[in-house]
């Protein structure tokens, strides 16, 4: 019996160990230019991020930014504060989180993107074309 408790309290401890690894993520992350910060959360079992603050979210007109550089013309109208620019990440164990896409509105480009934090809880997000390796990290840190 006490070996059927312990098994039991350690398969327990495991799962709240790994729910709690996969919400490390949630949250809001300043971007390493520090000038923009996205709000990850979670839809499903899959998570997203959108741009939640941009140091300069007006042009000098004073209209909002719009995403005016995307390939569909039909969301052009989109204003770059509230859009979701991190899509359908997956977590996949050890902090780590794969097969979603990023889309970057300073080109208009999307690629694909994996996730990881490591030791310190810093964020590093890999945008590449293809494989991982021809790629690029950039680092956040969480807002607190």
């Amino acid at each position: 019996k006490t070996l059927i408790k312990t098994l039991t309290l350690l398969v327990a401890f495991l799962i709240v160990s790994n729910a709690n690894a996969q919400n490390e993520i949630l949250g809001e992350w300043l971007n390493a230019d520090k000038n923009g910060k996205v709000l990850i959360y979670k839809v499903g079992e899959n998570y997203f991020g959108k741009i939640s603050w941009i140091k300069n979210p007006n042009n000098p007109d004073g209209t909002p930014q719009k995403d005016i550089l995307n390939p569909d013309e039909n969301l052009r109208n989109q204003t770059i504060v509230g859009l979701v620019i991190i899509k359908d990440l997956e977590y996949d164990g050890d902090n780590e989180w794969e097969d979603g896409t990023i889309y970057d509105p300073d080109s208009g480009k999307t690629y694909s993107c994996s996730m990881e934090i490591n030791k310190n809880g810093v964020l590093g997000i890999r945008g590449y074309i293809g494989i991982s390796l021809l790629g690029q990290t950039t680092e956040w840190t969480k807002v607190k």
